[in-house]
């Protein structure tokens, strides 16, 4: 004998008295097949929570791709980055340091080399781009360097004498690390390319007798590691929802996901109808990303337009971990990997940053028209300044752009005879002045990021204010 619980009787109940569906006619229109309310809605919720693992992949991709590395293989850039590299708002100031780790196959050794006199500021993140440690004068290391075991989810093993484990709760993860000349000095730029090659990555199984490190120079090279946000974004979600273990804070997400067909175990396989209803969106995450991340930012100065992410202040301090308050704050960490990577586990004070996306009326900032940054005397930045430019849309550098950027150590920067600075942006290069001019794209949008390295008092107190980027008036005719 079957006994019903209340509600099992009445939903027994309830369909014994429903009509029969009626049968689908021969002709009958199945676009809409598989593709349902909830399948959209929760589409849009997968973008939002899987940004930062999704955008790790992106970078292992072209990692593999565009770079030709393997595992464990050092990129750098031997000089500061242009628009090849295709990252999330990278400067143009460093030269970067960059790798990507598995450890699938056991620990993995980072020996870190001493930063010297060079300024250098780097992060180890996991899969889901949380960090697990920071590097340089701020870092673990303290400037000095050392040797640390990266082990895996679960690791119960022995850690050599003379190493430093660090748990990673993923198997994937990257390193970044910035090494920035304080000066125009050629020497410091063969400084920071002298300690990427002392960077070194390989297996504990084989650190008895290492290979020979491997190291690429990315220079010059396209590293196109922008997230596209169209239905790829989605089997690459799958991808590494796959490759990873299930974290308990994550468990109700995926279990949303099957509505999308992303479950352990089975293939991610949409039907082209599906597909259309993943990019859209997409397209739609990313389009309330580019409003939301410019129009809801804090004015640093009351009277301009630049702003800062002081919303963020105590996620950071968190760690960037994003879970504040008993909760996981995905709307913020999507905002943030939308625009970012590479954060640190402790918030320093080595840079402080500001953007700007519109212009005083209001008008987004856009390649057709030409505009001025006027930047007064006496910056607040112990060691330089920098201006940088970004696709509003990928917020990587504006793609084929001559020139992303600007800083104070620039030879060829014009100065006025206060000191101030007149920096230029347009889609053609001025006639005079061309060391204080920075690309646009015409069609493009794009936003301006100002970075203090070394920031001091007069910027926290707001004695010092950075004008907001402002149209030029046309010329006349």
């Amino acid at each position: 004998m079957i006994h019903h619980t209340p509600l099992a009787l009445a939903l027994a109940l309830g369909a014994a008295l429903l009509p029969a569906a009626p049968a689908r006619a021969a002709n009958a229109d199945s676009s809409n097949e598989g593709v349902s309310p909830a399948f959209e809605r929760r589409a849009a919720e997968a973008v939002i929570w899987g940004i930062p693992l999704v955008s790790t992949d992106a970078m292992r991709d072209a990692y593999f791709r565009d770079a030709g590395a393997k595992y464990n293989d050092i990129l750098y850039w031997s000089r500061p980055s242009d628009w090849q590299n295709q990252t999330t708002t990278p400067n143009s100031t460093s030269h970067y340091v960059y790798a990507n780790v598995n450890l699938r196959d056991g620990p993995v050794v980072f020996d870190m080399p001493p930063s010297g006199k060079l300024s250098v500021y780097g992060n180890l993140q996991d899969g889901w781009q949380i960090p697990v440690e920071d590097f340089g004068h701020a870092g673990i290391d303290e400037g000095k360097g050392g040797r640390f075991l990266l082990t895996p989810p679960g690791y119960k093993g022995p850690v050599p004498p003379g190493m430093r484990q660090l748990a990673m709760s993923t198997y994937n993860g990257y390193f970044l690390l910035r090494l920035t000349p304080v000066s125009s000095d050629p020497r410091e730029a063969a400084e920071a390319n002298a300690m990427a090659k002392q960077v070194r990555l390989y297996p504990l199984s084989t650190a008895a007798a290492p290979k020979p490190q491997r190291y690429i120079d990315m220079s010059d090279r396209l590293f196109d590691a922008i997230v596209r946000m169209d239905d790829s974004f989605f089997d690459r979600l799958a991808k590494m929802l796959a490759e990873e273990p299930a974290e308990r804070r994550d468990m109700v997400m995926r279990g949303m996901l099957r509505t999308l067909g992303i479950e352990p175990g089975k293939a991610f396989a949409p039907t082209p109808r599906q597909r259309q209803a993943l990019a859209k969106a997409a397209a739609q995450v990313r389009g309330d990303l580019m409003i939301e991340g410019q129009v809801s930012r804090t004015p640093w100065w009351p009277n301009e337009i630049w702003s800062t992410t002081g919303e963020l202040l105590p996620l950071a301090k968190g760690g960037f971990t994003f879970e504040l308050n008993d909760a996981l704050r995905i709307d913020e960490r999507a905002w943030f990997y939308f625009k970012a990577f590479a954060s640190p586990k402790r918030l320093g004070t080595a840079t402080f940053y500001v953007t700007q996306s519109k212009d005083p009326s209001g008008a987004w900032l856009t390649g057709e028209r030409d505009y001025v940054l006027h930047v007064p005397a006496n910056v607040p930045a112990k060691q330089f300044w920098s201006v940088d430019v970004y696709d509003l849309e990928t917020s990587g550098f504006l793609r084929n752009a001559p020139v992303v950027g600007i800083d104070s150590n620039e030879r060829s920067l014009t100065t006025n005879k206060d000191g101030s600075v007149d920096i230029r942006f347009s889609a053609s290069a001025p006639e005079r002045g061309k060391g204080n001019w920075i690309a646009l794209t015409p069609g493009k949008r794009w936003f301006a990021m100002f970075r203090f390295y070394g920031p001091q008092p007069a910027l926290f107190d707001k004695n010092w204010v950075l004008p907001s980027i402002r149209e030029l008036p046309a010329p006349p005719k």
